[in-house]
């Protein structure tokens, strides 16, 4: 997101976009650092909740050409898969006893 938004002069969406991108992997880490899988699955929700706003402020970009049409559809795919990723992680080890 950073290389995608570097020219953009909106420095408030700019800053918001950036920083739901970023909680994405900074939770994955920090959930995944932590002792148990209540812990881990808490992290991983923030994560996917993070996905979701990036997601949305994508479709606010396209919408509002702060990024071309295709690379913010690419970007949505992308994002998807990693929220689909998230569930499923979640699901294993909301699942494991």
């Amino acid at each position: 997101m950073y290389k995608i938004f570097s020219y953009s002069r909106d420095f408030g969406f700019k800053s918001q976009i950036t920083r739901s991108a970023l909680s994405i992997p900074s939770n994955i880490a920090e959930g995944w650092e932590r002792y148990t899988e209540k812990e881990k699955f808490r992290f991983l929700s923030i994560a996917k909740g993070s996905a979701g706003e990036l997601k949305t402020q994508l479709m606010i970009a396209i919408d509002i050409d702060y990024i071309a049409k295709d690379i913010g559809l690419l970007k949505i795919k992308e994002i998807d898969e990693i929220a689909l990723m998230l569930g499923g992680l979640m699901k294993s080890l909301n699942t494991e006893k």
